[in-house]
């Protein structure tokens, strides 16, 4: 570094001058100091003729190679613009000269706190190389190549090796481990977790459309829920003796059980492809506080599928096999998802319990109506005895309002009608095990119906929230409890009963029409309906706030006033003392 002069009417600031130096002249230097050293050894053995030619020709050689690293230098140099940048050591600016008519109009650029490459570089280098569209870290291969991303190549160790390593380092750190779950509260808002924070950076760019698999959520799944509980709906309606009156044809409960299972296949398709390719993105979706509820959702779907089998398809009574695979799955997950509620830790109820929590107590109570189904009565009592305690831990603590549980919002949401899922549920379940409609299966039904109430004569209930598939999931509890209202009007038959199974069928019906056009509206029309999954591409750690760096720029300006007040003065008493001599 050389420091230069700058015209008075600039800036009156020291500035210190930095250019990049290129490999051909840092190898001139070291070629420079061997002809020194050369030299000197050349007088030494100049008594030998024979090595003083050898020594002569080994001189034209070298001066044959500097012309032609000269030449090659002059090549690859622009030749109308010199490009020389100056950074002030007391203001912390930095100053862009270039050769021109006018050479005293220089450009003022802010410092960022990004030029230094010691400052901020090394959590910022990973960020800005995944910003430019590399999708290659969440694809399945990054795992297995993890070790071998870390050896850095001849490349790598001529050019930058120290950053370029601190770069795969961060990306092994933020991709590879899991994400805490606090840390997706931290990074993510709204009712969903499904929005990044205005601070918040992510490893994926924001302003390029990612490949369909990465934007393919798990919450896709709950479009099969309202369809396949749509199916349930439909031929409660078409057998029910409560609603014989209205005479529906069984060839809807066909058609909407045939459409269910075509959208489950399609579903269930594409996101097995995404865990083939993309498996980093499926395990964050795991991670996720909210989504590891729908990982629950297919296995339901299926129990739903089951239950709303058409008569024209399966009998009435089913073989035990088809609930052992169905709920299989689902009971193998909740020991591990309830493990980590009762074990505590990061993962702990009072940490994650959000409203789609209750997709791992629901199924309890399906899989419950299911066993009954089959005939297994024994094992549904012991199914909605796990659901029921679980159901009542988990209200307890969404209806207190814990500071931990920030993912309840303040406002009106579709997400709250999952607290009528598990008690509309919980009484289908119980009836259908014990074959009556009792004290205890009613008290779970009328809890059911005041949430249901409670929530339905809110008017803007759908209204103010970006429209997102995972909205399919909180149409299946309102056809659940229309359900319930069916098998309730059987037990007690009036106009009351009837009219009241019949609205709010009405009612679930067509808020499952809305969606289903809304839908299709999104996926063909305006295609908004798989926009890019933000939540997956946090950080396992926030990086440094754009603060910081000049927090940093101001420490480094004061840093230098006071290198350069001891410089002054120590110039000063050299001065004095050569004076004095």
């Amino acid at each position: 570094m050389d420091k230069r002069e700058t015209p008075p009417n600039s800036l009156h600031t020291h500035f210190v001058d930095i250019h990049e130096v290129l490999p051909e002249e840092e190898e001139e230097e070291e070629e420079g100091t061997v002809r020194m050293e050369d030299k000197e050894k050349g007088t030494i053995r100049m008594e030998d003729k024979e090595k003083g030619t050898i020594r002569m020709e080994d001189k034209v050689n070298r001066r044959l190679n500097k012309q032609s690293n000269r030449s090659l230098r002059d090549a690859r140099r622009p030749h109308n613009k010199t490009f020389s940048r100056q950074v002030s050591l007391e203001t912390g600016f930095s100053v862009l000269n270039r050769e021109s008519k006018a050479k005293d109009d220089r450009r003022v650029l802010p410092r960022s706190g990004h030029s230094f490459g010691g400052f901020d570089s090394a959590t910022r280098i990973g960020v800005e190389a995944r910003n430019r569209g590399d999708f290659s870290i969440f694809k399945t291969k990054s795992t297995l190549s993890k070790q071998n991303s870390l050896m850095p190549t001849r490349k790598e160790k001529g050019m930058e090796a120290p950053k370029i390593d601190g770069a795969a380092r961060l990306d092994d750190e933020s991709v590879n481990r899991s994400v805490p779950a606090g840390r997706y509260f931290a990074a993510l808002r709204g009712p969903e977790l499904d929005e990044v924070k205005d601070t918040e950076d992510i490893l994926l760019p924001k302003d390029e459309k990612w490949p369909f698999l990465l934007r393919f959520p798990i919450g896709c799944f709950g479009i099969c829920l309202g369809l396949s509980s749509q199916a349930v709906l439909w031929r409660a309606l078409s057998t029910s003796p409560a609603t014989k009156f209205l005479h529906v044809p069984p060839f809807i409960n066909l058609g909407l059980w045939l459409l269910a299972v075509a959208v489950l296949i399609s579903v269930s398709f594409t996101y097995i492809l995404k865990c083939i390719f993309y498996f980093e993105a499926v395990r964050r979706e795991y991670f996720h506080p909210v989504r590891i509820n729908f990982f629950f959702a297919p296995w339901v779907v299926c129990m739903f599928l089951a239950i709303g089998v058409p008569p024209v398809v399966a009998s009435e009574t089913l073989h035990p096999a088809i609930w052992c695979a169905f709920m299989g799955p689902y009971f193998f997950l909740e020991l591990k998802i309830y493990g980590q509620w009762l074990s505590g830790g990061k993962r702990r109820l009072c940490k994650v319990a959000n409203p789609s929590s209750h997709l791992s107590v629901v199924g309890n109570f399906v899989g419950a109506i299911l066993a009954a189904k089959v005939g297994w009565k024994e094992v549904g009592k012991f199914l909605w005895a796990v659901g029921f305690a679980h159901y009542l831990v988990l209200f307890v603590t969404l209806y207190q309002r814990l500071p931990t549980s920030e993912a309840l919002p303040k406002e009106l949401h579709p997400v709250y009608s999952m607290f009528i899922a598990a008690p509309s549920a919980a009484s289908i379940a119980w009836q259908a095990i014990y074959g009556d409609l009792d004290g205890l299966s009613r008290t779970c039904y009328f809890i059911a119906l005041f949430l249901y109430v409670s929530l339905v004569v809110r008017i803007n209930f759908f209204t103010g929230f970006r429209f997102s598939v995972a909205w399919w999931s909180y149409t299946f509890p309102m056809t659940t409890a229309s359900v319930a209202t069916i098998k309730y009007a059987e037990h007690v038959p009036s106009v009351l009963t009837k009219g009241l199974a019949l609205s709010l069928s009405f009612m679930s019906s067509a808020m499952v029409c809305v969606l289903f056009v809304s839908t299709l509206l999104h996926a063909f029309v305006w295609h908004t309906l798989f926009p890019n999954d933000l939540a997956i591409a946090i950080t396992k750690k926030r990086l440094v706030k754009e603060k910081k760096p000049f927090k940093k720029a101001y420490d480094l300006r004061r840093w230098t006033k006071q290198a350069l007040t001891k410089h002054n003065s120590a110039n000063k008493d050299f001065d004095g003392q050569n004076e004095g001599d």
